[in-house]
């Protein structure tokens, strides 16, 4: 058996720059827009030298306030620097930096170097962390939970290494609005965006684009069939690449579910092995047709944004990406500080996340979520969006909110009781009024648009159907 040690000590000096921070400070000093080259993604704490780390938040702070920053204007700040008695004092160091520049030209490279130098910094403390924590002999940390703390922190640092997005000028902003609005002329009563199967539902969204799409429902309307069966296939079948994440129900079974929505065949009798000869050679058929489509699911339960992110971008690489389905919101986790403040934390950590997801891959993010009870308590029960839980975060991180609801559902369990006071005739009255109504809602649902950023609210009626799990449009002459 092989014993792993544990790995020796070995001093070394971190990853650092001194010339190219005393370079660009002096370069700054020197001519003060050499700041602005480096001010949208450098900071203080980025140089390795805390001498350094205080004469840039210096220079920053006089430069920003509108003031000059140069040797004179410094040397009241440092004269008494307890860093910079030696050599002749703060005077004399601050002095040579602007007088031993070469050229302020390479400002913005130099502050690259150090920025990248902090990042090895800070990539080195990760490792250091990960593998102490891997030798401590804590029962209760799961490598699996290790892993995806190590994940979160690399992320993090890679965000954090990312340079932001420059500032786009308004003739760039009209240019690329006129070229989307080209592409949409061009291919007017097209959808643009990713198909849901549901031809009013794509009239009003346009397609699913880019962005945080909510779908929320009480359990039993059917967000699942419709996330997970009626998009999910319809977006595959027309050349779609999707990935779901379903923390309620296992892969197998919601390969059953796209089994019944292309035979016909129940999940209910599939699992029952109550299907004809006929009816199995169906189901191979249909496995065959289903299996060439890029569908893709994990039913990792209690799944992070960390892991959304990892297999999304492994999964882009190797299959491409054009939708993300998350089935559903309030089993997912979030990191231990938003679990321990709070289901308001979480929630608002992970729709916040969703939406660093669908700018990074570019694809639209589809996320179900539970509906709070107290509707159940209303006479009307179609859903709004005051009935999301912990509903500020999901409001404000989603581009489209949508609810699901069928009448049918509560009609069925709110069969009429004759009332001691009434008259059979009355009483007959409101039966009939019940079984109309219950007639009228038959196999209808409602998609409610309740939030559209860049399009119109409503609602739109579709059909479902129960046995598959499955929403269609509605037949206007039924």
């Amino acid at each position: 058996m092989n014993h792993i040690g544990n790995p020796g000590h070995i001093e070394r000096t971190p990853p650092h720059n001194e010339e190219a921070e005393q370079a660009l400070l002096g370069a700054i000093l020197i001519n003060n827009k050499a700041y602005e080259k480096v001010s949208e993604f450098l900071k203080p704490e980025h140089f390795y030298d805390p001498v350094h780390q205080r004469i840039f938040s210096a220079v920053a702070e006089l430069i920003e306030a509108g003031r000059k920053a140069d040797p004179v204007t410094l040397l009241d700040r440092f004269e008494h620097d307890p860093d910079l008695t030696d050599d002749g004092g703060a005077r004399v160091y601050i002095t040579g930096l602007a007088a031993n520049v070469v050229t302020v030209v390479n400002a913005k490279d130099y502050g690259e170097i150090i920025r990248d130098t902090f990042l090895r910094r800070q990539l080195i403390e990760v490792g250091f962390d990960l593998v102490n924590t891997g030798y401590q002999p804590d029962p209760d940390a799961r490598a699996a939970k290790l892993i995806e703390e190590a994940e979160s922190q690399l992320f993090a640092l890679g965000d954090h290494g990312s340079a932001l997005r420059p500032v786009m000028s308004s003739a760039d902003g009209l240019a690329a609005a006129m070229e989307a609005n080209e592409r949409a002329w061009r291919n007017k009563g097209q959808v643009l965006g990713v198909t849901t199967g549901l031809i009013d539902l794509d009239r009003k969204l346009g397609g699913l684009l880019p962005g945080l799409y909510v779908l929320g429902a009480r359990p039993s309307m059917g967000k699942s069939g419709l996330g997970l069966n009626t998009i999910m296939l319809a977006a595959a079948k027309a050349g779609h690449s999707v990935l779901a994440f379903s923390t309620e129900m296992a892969t197998e079974k919601v390969s059953r579910r796209h089994l019944a929505a292309e035979t016909g065949i129940s999940s209910d009798r599939q699992t029952q092995g109550d299907f004809s000869e006929s009816e199995w050679l169906h189901l191979m058929a249909a496995q065959q047709a289903l299996g060439a489509l890029s569908l893709y699911i994990d039913d990792t339960p209690g799944v992070t944004v960390p892991h959304i992110r990892r297999v999304a971008r492994r999964h882009k690489r190797r299959h491409g990406l054009s939708l993300i389905i998350v089935d559903h919101l309030h089993r997912m986790r979030a990191s231990k500080r938003a679990e321990d403040q709070g289901e308001t934390a979480k929630i608002t950590e992970i729709t916040s996340a969703l939406c660093s997801i669908w700018k990074e891959f570019g694809v639209p993010v589809l996320l179900l979520c539970q509906l709070n009870r107290d509707l159940e308590r209303r006479e009307d029960k179609r859903p709004n969006m005051a009935d999301l839980r912990q509903s500020g975060a999901i409001e404000q991180d989603g581009d489209v909110i949508m609810f699901l609801y069928r009448d049918e559902y509560y009609l069925a369990r709110d069969e009429p009781a004759k009332r001691a006071d009434e008259t059979e005739e009355k009483y007959n009255e409101r039966y009939d009024r019940w079984e109309r109504r219950r007639e009228e809602a038959r196999n209808v649902a409602e998609i409610i648009i309740e939030k559209n950023r860049d399009g119109p609210i409503g609602t739109v009626k579709v059909h479902f159907d129960g046995p598959r799990t499955l929403f269609s449009n509605l037949d206007r002459g039924e």
